[in-house]
């Protein structure tokens, strides 16, 4: 007997639009139900007792201050708990103690924050109106602090414009070792409003240098100090001042020794 052939068939059965759109519409109620329901946990469990703030453990460089009197002052400024501080805003408020430089904060589960600092490390004093009552960091940054917590009577002064005090220092240790070639060590390094730079050294010279890049003022000094022995050496008297702002050559005064000359008076008329 012969078999009837089956047809493959398969049936699908059209989901109505209407009924799409609910299931999408539950599942994105739901969804957004559960995100509800975490945030709120969340929110509760952010403000519970246990994640307020206990302790700040201080790192890195506090020689300047006491870890009890950084705290002191930056505890005031620090506003919510372990799940809350702004740590952008808990590091201005320890950058802006006292001789600290840099902060970094990091939060340690589950309520402790650990505080590595950076303290500047004084180079010079700095002026920008004659009066050095700020100070120069290693990094070329001024900075305000007290001077009497200063230990090195010895800083040089630097002097310049609002913004120079990079520039000023890189001069400055660039200079150092070649005038030290007249035995003799920068005490104040200066740089004008319109681009000039005058040094002033510890055993009283004064020494114009002029305008120019640092490459050129560099190369200027150091063809002054190559050949200041033979002047020296002739008149066998300290150089009081220099004067560096000519092309060909330089201009110098001894101590003890005028270069103006006695012009003879015209005997008076009779």
């Amino acid at each position: 007997m012969a078999k009837t052939p089956r047809a493959n068939r398969t049936d699908t059965t059209a989901v109505p639009t209407d009924v799409m759109l609910m299931n999408v519409t539950a599942a994105v109620f739901g969804t957004i139900g559960a995100l509800a329901v975490v945030a709120v946990v969340a929110f509760w469990l952010a403000r519970q007792p246990a994640f307020a703030l206990r302790s700040v453990r201080v790192v890195g460089d506090v020689t300047r201050n006491s870890v009890a009197t950084i705290r002191a002052n930056a505890m005031p400024h620090l506003v919510g708990n372990f799940f809350t501080l702004d740590l952008a805003t808990g590091r201005r408020a320890f950058e802006s103690v006292p001789w600290v430089r840099q902060a970094v904060v990091n939060r340690v589960w589950p309520n402790r924050l650990q505080v590595r600092l950076e303290e500047h490390k004084p180079v010079a004093l700095w002026s920008t109106d004659g009066s050095a009552e700020k100070l120069v960091n290693s990094f070329g940054e001024v900075f305000e602090a007290n001077l009497g917590d200063v230990e090195d009577d010895g800083l040089p002064i630097l002097q310049g414009p609002d913004g120079s005090a990079a520039r000023v220092l890189g001069l400055f240790r660039r200079l150092t070792p070649i005038l030290a070639g007249l035995d003799a060590h920068i005490d104040t390094l200066s740089l004008s409003a319109r681009g000039s730079w005058r040094a002033e050294l510890d055993n009283g010279a004064d020494i114009q240098l002029g305008r120019g890049s640092d490459d050129e003022l560099a190369e200027r000094a150091q063809r002054f100090v190559g050949t200041l022995a033979q002047v020296l050496s002739r008149y066998e008297r300290p150089l009081e001042y220099a004067d560096l702002r000519h092309h060909d050559g330089y201009a110098v005064r001894l101590k003890g020794i005028s270069t103006t000359l006695d012009v003879p008076q015209k005997p008076a008329k009779k």
